[in-house]
C-alpha cells in the first residue's frame, strides 16, 4: 500500500502537538485517581480534560508503533484519543490500577481498528485471527528470516501458525495480502500500452442468449407442471403446493391437522402423488438432458 502524504502545515500542527503534549506533567496515583472520580461521580470536565492530557504522551508512544503501515500520524493520534476517551469513560477508579495501564488496550486498540479500515480499500481483518495475523506477520517472519531477507518457507509458515494459532493457509494468504497493494483496475498493464487491467476480466454471468434460452425452458417446465397437477386429486395437489412449491414448506403433522388425517397418511400421499408427476412429466420429455426436472421426484 502506498503511503497517504501529509501537508506541510499538518506535519507543523502535528509536531507541535506532540511536543505540547510530551510536556505536559505526569500524574502521582492519588491525583489520577481524585481525577477519574471527579469525571466519574460529577461529570467534571476540567478532570477529564487535565486526565487525557497527561496521557496524551500514551497515544502518540503508541501510535509511533504503527506508524510504518503508510497511514498518517495525525489520524493515528486522533484515533487514539478516541480511545483515550473511551477508556477515560469506562475505567472505576475503585480497581486497584492505574488508569494508563488501563486506557493503553483502548488506545492501541483504536488504532488497530482504523488501520484495519484504512490500510486497503479491500478489508483485510475480519476475524480475531486474522487481525492476531496482519499485526504479527512482519514481527514473527523478521525473528524467523534473522534479518537476512530470506523467502518465508513452509517451515517458517508452519511456525506462525503456531504461534498464532492459524491455519498455514491464512499466513500464506495474509503474506500475499501485505506484499502487494491496491491496484486501480483501470490503470494500464504497461506504460507504452492502452490496455488496462479490467479489460481482461472474464465475465462470468450469462450471455444474453443464454438468458433467453433459460427463461424459455423455464416457462415450458412450468407449463408441464401445471399440467401434470391436473391430473392430481384436489388432496394430492393441496399436499404437493403446500409440501413442494412453497419456499415454507408445511410439515407432514401441520398438513394431517388441515386435512383430518394422520401424518404417515399425509406421507403416503405424497409419495404416491409425486410417482404420478414423475411419470407425467417423463411422457412430455422431448431431450433426456431435460430430466433435472424430475430429480426432487421418487422412482
Amino acid at each position: 500500500m502506498a503511503a497517504i502524504s501529509e501537508t506541510l502545515d499538518s506535519q507543523r500542527a502535528n509536531r507541535r502537538f506532540i511536543r505540547e503534549s510530551m510536556n505536559a506533567p505526569l500524574l502521582t496515583r492519588e491525583h489520577e485517581l481524585n481525577l477519574a472520580r471527579r469525571w466519574r461521580n460529577s461529570d467534571d470536565q476540567e478532570a477529564l480534560h487535565e486526565l487525557v492530557q497527561a496521557y496524551m504522551r500514551l497515544v502518540i508512544s503508541t501510535a509511533s508503533r504503527f506508524k510504518n503501515y503508510g497511514l498518517p500520524m495525525g489520524d493515528l493520534v486522533q484515533e487514539g484519543v478516541v480511545g483515550l476517551m473511551q477508556a477515560a469513560a469506562r475505567f472505576e477508579p475503585e480497581r486497584d490500577v492505574r488508569f494508563s495501564t488501563y486506557a493503553a488496550w483502548w488506545i492501541r486498540s483504536a488504532m488497530q481498528d482504523y488501520i484495519l479500515r484504512n490500510w486497503s480499500v479491500v478489508r483485510t481483518g475480519t476475524t480475531a485471527a486474522q487481525k492476531s495475523l496482519f499485526f504479527n506477520l512482519r514481527r514473527l517472519r523478521a525473528k524467523i528470516d534473522d534479518g537476512r531477507g530470506a523467502t518465508l518457507n513452509q517451515a517458517g509458515r508452519s511456525y506462525i501458525a503456531e504461534a498464532l494459532s492459524v491455519t498455514v493457509d491464512d499466513v500464506e494468504s495474509m503474506e500475499m495480502r501485505l506484499m502487494g497493494g491496491d491496484q486501480s483496475l483501470n490503470a494500464s498493464i504497461s506504460p507504452t500500452g492502452e490496455d488496462a487491467w479490467q479489460d481482461f476480466l472474464a465475465d462470468e454471468r450469462p450471455n444474453p442468449e443464454e438468458l433467453v434460452s433459460e427463461s424459455l425452458d423455464s416457462r415450458e417446465r412450468t407449463r408441464w407442471l401445471v399440467d401434470c397437477l391436473s391430473e392430481l386429486s384436489d388432496r394430492e395437489q393441496v399436499i404437493i403446493r403446500e409440501r413442494r412449491l412453497r419456499d415454507d414448506g408445511r410439515t407432514l403433522e401441520e398438513l394431517g391437522v388441515k386435512l383430518g388425517i394422520s401424518k404417515e397418511r399425509v406421507r403416503q400421499i405424497e409419495h404416491r402423488a409425486l410417482t404420478k408427476l414423475r411419470h407425467a412429466l417423463l411422457k412430455r420429455l422431448k431431450d433426456p438432458s431435460e430430466a433435472m426436472l424430475l430429480t426432487a421426484l421418487p422412482a
